[in-house]
């Protein structure tokens, strides 16, 4: 069977669903464990990403 195509174009609402708090420094910031080591710096680090727009920040220990 073939491949279904969506013909119908998303609304705005769906297609930018929760990045309106992200634009007003409202992130949904959530660790990210993979990366905890940063050869730079030569220590320990956080890597926080947001779950909504994917924005990351880094905090150092």
């Amino acid at each position: 069977m073939g491949e279904i195509i969506r013909f119908k174009r998303p609304k705005l609402s769906e297609k930018y669903k929760g990045r309106g708090l992200c634009a007003h420094g409202f992130h949904k910031w959530e660790p990210m464990t993979e990366k905890q080591f940063d050869v730079k710096q030569g220590r320990l680090v956080t890597v926080y990403r947001c779950a909504r727009c994917d924005a990351r920040k880094v905090e150092a220990r």
